[in-house]
């Protein structure tokens, strides 16, 4: 099965310094992004219906990107990142996402992004 990239932009009215923290701190994760996590220095173990999975944060540059490195990844080269920016026209945050996924979950894919990024929206304020 073939591995794409998939990039995703989202506009918050959150500043980049809260959706930092709801990336990053383990009581903002579990309100929308897991079910469980664990933090131990740079290695995040996130569960989903009781299922772990490990991942290394390799950048963190607060208020501005995070990339995660998967561990069980079927390519080395794939990751998740997270970017966040001020537009400078709005004021308002761009949040920009960088995962990977088959060719044929796509569309799955964008569904459940948008569907996690909605209970963001909520847990953030916009």
């Amino acid at each position: 099965m073939k591995r794409i990239k998939l990039d995703l932009e989202f506009i918050f009215r959150a500043s980049p310094t809260i959706l930092y923290q709801f990336w990053t701190t383990p009581s903002c994760l579990i309100r929308w992004f897991c079910d469980e996590v664990d933090i131990n220095e740079t290695t995040y173990s996130f569960s989903w219906d009781g299922f772990p999975e490990l991942a290394t944060l390799v950048e963190d540059i607060e208020e501005e990107r995070i990339r995660f490195k998967w561990e069980d990844a079927p390519d080395e080269e794939e990751y998740l990142e997270i970017r966040m920016s001020k537009s400078p026209v709005t004021g308002e945050t761009i949040l920009e996402i960088t995962d990977y996924c088959d060719d044929n979950e796509l569309a799955e894919q964008k569904l459940l992004w948008e569907s996690q990024i909605k209970r963001l929206r909520q847990e953030t304020g916009g």
